[in-house]
């Protein structure tokens, strides 16, 4: 059974920073690209960052140069950290699989809320 189990979330106010943690458990971890997803209060879930088996990275656009994605394949965990966060950096946050042709696992974890206050 497939589960990802989201942390690291919380209050932080603008400028701030905050390190998520992904832990996966029922995958062969280390040979999935993992994302990084958010979904804001009325808006559609979005990519923000990816990261392949080989460790290259990639980012949403807004989030360049502030986050940084990593993963741990001994851990099967995968991790971002959130510098200089943004009131508009507000959302829940999940991590899944971020295959090259948009390939998720159907399963999704609770998500870690971020809330950042200007």
């Amino acid at each position: 059974q497939v589960q990802f189990v989201e942390s690291g979330g919380g209050l932080v106010q603008s400028g701030g920073s905050l390190r998520l943690a992904c832990a996966a458990s029922g995958i062969a971890f280390s040979v999935y690209a993992m994302g990084w997803y958010r979904q804001a209060p009325g808006k559609q879930r979005e990519l923000v960052a990816r990261i392949t088996s080989g460790t290259s990275t990639s980012y949403l656009d807004s989030v360049k140069g502030r986050f940084t994605i990593s993963r741990d394949n001994a851990k099967n965990t995968v991790y971002l950290q959130m510098n200089s966060l943004k009131p508009e950096d507000t959302a829940v946050y999940y991590c899944n699989v971020a295959g090259a042709t948009g390939y998720k696992m159907d399963s999704w974890g609770q998500g870690t809320q971020v809330t950042v206050s200007s």
